[in-house]
């Protein structure tokens, strides 16, 4: 008997280690989410390259070093003369001097030969490596200016990719919610639908023994299919809330562990929902660009100073005599916009009034934020009220309609009245759960103004 027992209790963890429960909980979608969503996914990116472009706005205090390869042949007098003076290959017969020394017979003012070798040289190969290196010194606090406004975009994509995220987590938990009032609403209108099968076969066997018409069977039958082809449109729904999750977490989803438990009203203060709102934040971030932004207008105001150095070697073969023939220069230059038109003046003006626009829009933001939360704390008070209201109008619909059907039985009341009274059941059944819907939705929405998933 022991080892009988042994044997089903192996296959009983066999059977179960072979069919494992598939149902996604809420913590592990939320998880998922996360990971796999497309659009979290682009917003990331999006970070990622504000992110490089911060980089090369830092990278320009660190100025640039090239290297430069000319690589030319040529016989124009010009270039030739200054290949070989760049080359430090040049010689006094470069000049002409043979011509001069010796002029051309008939010659009567020898200032007015013109130098063969000067003029017609001969083809010549120039190879020059060049070492420069660039640095800006000072830009009137340009680039200060131009980092301080790339850090804030950076900080304005990771706010974008936050609302992306936070608004994919508030659709995700209400899907799930809203999956968990049609479970409930399934439920009843089935135990709705048996109780017409009873009142089915009750009508009939009334029928049978002369208590009760045909015409009693019809409407039993009637409102059977009324009930049924609700049950059929809340099947529906449910499929298209596992199409529309799947959709958010880039996955085939067949089946889920729904809440068991209604949402509880969140604790956020309204202060703390103010603090932590990405909209908010997002509009402070844009006044800190348009800050910065007037200071790098202001910069036009300023001289610039740059300094450069480089190394270099020529040559008519590349790198030949590279020591021999280096050189270097070293140098600073600074430029200063004297005047302009008045440009940089009305570019500054501009963006000092695209500052103040944006502190009036930071203070809208923060006045429409506090009155969708007033509103929103309003309407899930409403909801409650509702909520508990048709709670009590569905239980007493409830026994209304038991004791209908008891007094159908009874040959005291008509087909019609119990029909009657089951459509109030019904009635009372949906309107529940809008009102729970409502509320579930409007504590979502409250919870993705402050930001929290919880």
């Amino acid at each position: 008997m022991k080892k009988l027992l042994a044997i089903f209790l192996f296959l009983g963890i066999l059977n179960a280690a072979e069919t494992p429960d598939t149902s996604l909980t809420l913590s592990e979608a939320l998880d998922i989410l996360k990971e796999q969503n497309l659009e979290i996914r682009a917003a990331e990116l999006e970070v990622q390259s504000a992110h490089k472009d911060e980089q090369s706005v830092s990278g320009m205090n660190w100025g640039k070093l090239d290297f430069i390869q000319d690589v030319a042949r040529s016989n124009d007098a010009g270039n030739v003369f200054g290949f070989k003076l760049t080359s430090r290959e040049a010689k006094f017969g470069d000049f002409g001097f043979a011509d001069f020394i010796s002029p051309p017979p008939g010659t009567t003012n020898v200032l007015d030969v013109q130098p063969t070798d000067l003029n017609y040289p001969d083809d010549r190969n120039f190879f020059q490596s060049k070492l420069r290196y660039e640095v800006p010194l000072f830009t009137g606090f340009a680039l200060s200016s131009y980092a301080d406004i790339k850090a804030a975009m950076t900080k304005m994509k990771s706010l974008e990719k936050d609302q992306v995220l936070n608004e994919k987590i508030y659709q995700l938990r209400k899907s799930y919610y809203d999956m968990a009032l049609l479970e409930s609403s399934i439920k009843n209108l089935q135990k709705i639908l048996d109780n017409i099968n009873t009142l089915e076969n009750t009508t009939n066997n009334m029928i049978e023994v002369g208590y009760a018409k045909k015409i009693d069977l019809l409407e039993v039958k009637a409102k059977k299919g009324n009930v049924e082809r609700l049950l059929l449109q809340m099947r529906s729904n449910e499929q298209l809330l596992y199409h529309y999750i799947s959709f958010l977490l880039n996955q085939k989803v067949d089946h889920i562990s729904v809440p068991q438990s209604e949402i509880a009203m969140p604790t956020y203060s309204d202060e703390e929902i103010l603090s932590q709102n990405i909209d908010i934040q997002r509009a402070a971030t844009g006044l800190t660009i348009r800050k910065n932004m007037v200071a790098a207008s202001e910069a036009s105001y300023y001289p610039t100073v740059g300094a450069f150095a480089e190394i270099a070697t020529a040559d008519d073969s590349f790198l030949g005599d590279a020591s021999d023939h280096k050189a270097y220069t070293v140098g600073a230059r600074l430029t200063w916009n004297i005047f302009n038109g008045g440009i940089d003046g009305a570019k500054i003006e501009k963006s000092r009034i695209d500052h103040l626009k944006m502190q009036s829009q930071v203070q809208l933001a923060k006045e429409g934020i506090a009155l969708k939360i007033a509103k929103i704390r309003t309407e899930i008070q409403s909801a409650d009220d509702e909520i508990a209201s048709l709670e009590k109008e569905l239980t007493l619909a409830d026994a209304i309609y038991e004791n209908y059907e008891g007094r159908y039985k009874e040959k005291l009341a008509s087909m019609s009245d119990v029909i009657i009274k089951q459509s109030a059941q019904i009635e009372k059944i949906l309107q529940l759960q809008m009102a729970k819907n409502k509320r579930t939705e409007r504590i979502f929405a409250l919870e993705k103004l402050a930001n929290g998933e919880n």
